[in-house]
């Protein structure tokens, strides 16, 4: 099979695993945001960090090092396995211990219980680790799109079921579990390969030798991902953490459709090309402007009409995060280029600079925190809105001197795109605020008319002025 046809067939099931995921957890969170309140999601969110942070412990960056290793066999992945068993135990004991501190930083006593069983997810999914890497691995999306479905709407169900029986935020933690334990059981189902009573320290030093430096670089981008919930849950009401959770949640339900999907396909198909850079730099081209060509006016689009979407979906208790999801939704934008510059880095083995990198920035990162908590959440936002962009000058910098790839000759490529979107974005603002708004219409024909306008116009512009991305997409993806 060619790669060409394996990125093709990997990209469509990627995005298909991706979309019907995050839909039917966008129809579940809907239906719970209508049940719980603002203040509940809030006390889940208070445990985002810690949660990514085990996550990050848990694994030690050793699954991306079986991922860019074509030579791996049963001994490395069994040996991987039993030592993220035991990770997950030592990062349980950690979290259970911790949990009355947790506690009282948040200054919220319920969260102590809430820590020790949400927890457990950590010894669940060291279960299947393994399993989902090799999955990832040989790019079978398609099983994993099947593995995923069940897990999630399982999940959902029980959540919605306890919600709506007063437990709060219980059925979001009991969700959880199930959702996780569902998610192992049918990855060791579909799944072939089986732990044998093996451990190599030979093969662990070589993966922990790439692996650290990621787990190192992973742990400082968690950190960071989830410093504006620490902030906020701690000097803010629980309430004001939900409506940035929702926001945060809503913004990325593109970028999980879209980039995260695409970003599954390319370090594994990266890895594959590694060591021809004419060959990576074009394959990285085409993704990137294939990305940002469906990535850049949804999440413009969505800012548009956050007031109406919101409000529709989640009722009007939640139009307080309407502006936090306009921000957040601009933020996301560039997104998906910084985790495609991180992966030409860690498919060339540079995982040495990969953390350098994420020392220097997030160092001035938290600087510039500091300075902007006396603005509020707002101020927090407009600095993440500002970072963003420079976090991709940054990343774009370095990866493009592996492939001779410039930021310049990068932005040249993009600039098309993110020109067209933001017109548009601007035209149709114009079009709600001093038209439409005079009909009076309800919001969902608000959103429908809209998003007539903008996706008519959009594609039909790309068409005419022929946008490489688009003439890409029909002829990798609609070309049979």
């Amino acid at each position: 099979m060619s790669l060409t046809y394996k990125a093709r067939s990997g990209i469509i099931w990627s995005i298909g695993q991706q979309f019907s995921v995050k839909f039917i957890n966008l129809f579940i969170t809907i239906i719970l945001a209508r049940l719980l309140s603002p203040a509940e999601f809030g006390l889940i969110a208070m445990l985002s960090i810690f949660i990514a942070i085990g996550n990050s412990l848990m694994d030690s960056g050793l699954t991306s090092s079986l991922i860019r290793t074509r030579t791996a066999g049963q001994k490395d992945y069994s040996t991987i396995f039993f030592f993220n068993l035991l990770g997950s135990l030592v990062v349980y004991g950690i979290f259970f211990i911790s949990a009355p501190f947790i506690a009282d930083f948040y200054r919220q006593p319920q969260l102590t219980n809430i820590v020790r069983i949400y927890g457990l997810t950590f010894l669940i999914n060291a279960f299947f680790s393994i399993q989902n890497t090799l999955l990832t691995k040989e790019m079978k999306f398609k099983l994993q799109t099947i593995i995923q479905i069940p897990s999630v709407i399982l999940g959902g169900c029980l959540g919605i079921f306890l919600a709506k029986n007063g437990y709060g935020t219980w059925s979001l933690v009991w969700m959880s579990l199930l959702s996780a334990t569902v998610s192992t059981i049918l990855h060791w189902f579909y799944s072939d390969w089986r732990p044998r009573l093996l451990f190599s320290k030979r093969s662990f030093r070589r993966h922990f030798h790439f692996g650290y430096k990621m787990t190192l670089s992973g742990l400082l981008d968690t950190v960071y991902q989830n410093l504006y919930t620490v902030i906020i849950g701690r000097f803010y009401a629980a309430t004001q953490l939900g409506f940035y959770a929702r926001a945060d949640s809503l913004s990325q339900l593109p970028i999980g459709i879209i980039s995260t999907a695409i970003n599954k396909v390319t370090y594994p198909m990266f890895s594959n090309i590694s060591n021809d850079d004419v060959k990576l730099k074009m394959v990285y081209k085409r993704l990137m402007q294939q990305v940002l060509f469906w990535n850049a006016p949804i999440l413009i689009f969505l800012a548009l009409i956050a007031q109406p979407l919101i409000s529709l979906l989640l009722t009007d208790k939640w139009l307080p995060s309407v502006p936090y999801f306009q921000i957040l939704c601009i933020a996301g934008v560039l997104y998906p280029l910084h985790a495609y510059n991180l992966n030409i880095l860690k498919v060339k083995g540079q995982s040495g600079q990969f953390l350098k990198l994420e020392i220097l920035k997030k160092v001035l990162s938290v600087i510039g925190i500091v300075c902007v908590i006396p603005f509020g959440i707002m101020g927090l936002l407009y600095f993440q809105l500002f970072f963003t962009v420079f976090a991709y000058y940054i990343n774009s910098i370095y990866s493009g001197r592996l492939i001779n790839y410039p930021l310049k000759e990068q932005l040249h490529d993009i600039a098309p795109i993110l020109m067209l979107s933001s017109l548009l974005g601007l035209a149709c603002y114009g079009l709600d605020k001093w038209f439409l708004a005079q009909y009076q219409l309800n919001n969902f024909l608000r959103i429908v008319g809209l998003s007539v306008v903008y996706a008519g116009f959009y594609l039909g512009i790309s068409n005419t002025i022929r946008l490489a991305a688009l003439t890409d997409f029909k002829q990798l993806i609609l070309k049979q």
